[in-house]
């Protein structure tokens, strides 16, 4: 495992502390977990993202087929 340094407003540190007291971890469990937990909601918020890309392609794909459906049952000559 790796050891990183991080600098924080005492304000910040304070409000660590005494969320960490109250969980019953340590300050480092604290910070690893809410790391685990902005990294799961990147990856989540990436994972929407590409489904709703590719949902909005199927959609635009799907209105090409209907019309093209509604195009074909209106016209006798098709």
């Amino acid at each position: 495992m790796t050891v990183i340094s991080l600098r924080l407003a005492d304000s910040m540190l304070i409000a660590l502390e005494k969320q960490a007291r109250a969980l019953h971890v340590s300050r480092t469990e604290y910070v690893r977990k809410a790391l685990e937990a902005m990294l799961g909601n990147a990856s989540q918020a990436a994972r929407n993202q590409r489904m709703a890309m590719v949902s909005n392609k199927v959609r635009r794909e799907s209105m090409r087929v209907n019309a093209e459906f509604d195009r074909i049952e209106n016209d006798p000559e098709v």
